[in-house]
């Protein structure tokens, strides 16, 4: 998920500010009781996203897949007073471990997490968003896209996570890999929307920033 040199990357972590102790609990927590750890944004780009917040001072943000919390903590980082972030997680399972998490991090009152599929919930969000990151279902992104699109504010942020899909997009995809033709048609919708201006970065896997103009 990395496309620097192992040795490049741990320069840059170690030239980055440090992970929050509560996001190092997550972290090794995640890795040791939940599948798929990879899956957790991880210290990079965590503070690329705490980074934007504190930026953009978000009165309301949007995480659309919770995973075990590590996002949702860092786009918490820079809301504005009396913000609040809404985090959405289709894994019931994973709810007890998210909670708990946010509890420890103080965030229970700023933090509301929805458990369930993102394409239901997000229609019945009646607020305008400053700043959203997508990290769930990839099959679905541009589902998701269409969904928030107008609900994000005029010089808001999107943030799309693994726009680069191990790098799968650059090649020719398998017939029976259904996510990879979606990021593609994902990456090209967002190319080619007038609404937006956007920038692919090749942080970790690939991270797709798009600011409503």
């Amino acid at each position: 998920m990395d496309f620097s040199d192992p040795q490049i990357i741990k320069y840059v972590e170690n030239h980055t500010s440090p992970e929050p102790g509560i996001l190092r609990k997550i972290a090794r927590e995640t890795h040791l009781k939940v599948l798929r750890p990879r899956m957790l944004s991880g210290h990079l780009q965590g503070r690329l996203l705490s980074l934007f917040s504190k930026l953009i001072r978000p009165h309301y943000a949007l995480d659309i897949g919770t995973y075990t919390g590590y996002s949702a903590i860092c786009l918490t980082e820079g809301l504005a007073k009396n913000g609040k972030l809404i985090t959405i997680e289709k894994n019931d399972e994973l709810e007890p471990m998210i909670r708990e998490f946010f509890a420890e991090a103080g965030l229970e009152d700023r933090i509301e997490l929805l458990i369930g599929d993102a394409k239901d919930i997000i229609p019945q969000l009646n607020h305008k968003f400053d700043l959203v990151f997508i990290d769930a279902d990839k099959e679905f992104y541009q589902s998701y896209y269409e969904l928030i699109i107008d609900k994000v504010s005029a010089g808001g942020l999107i943030i799309a996570d693994n726009a680069l899909w191990d790098g799968k997009v650059a090649a020719p995809a398998s017939p029976k890999d259904k996510d990879t033709p979606e990021l593609v048609a994902f990456n090209k919708m967002v190319q080619d929307d007038p609404r937006v201006e956007n920038i692919l970065l090749p942080i970790r896997d690939g991270l797709m920033i798009i600011r409503k103009l």
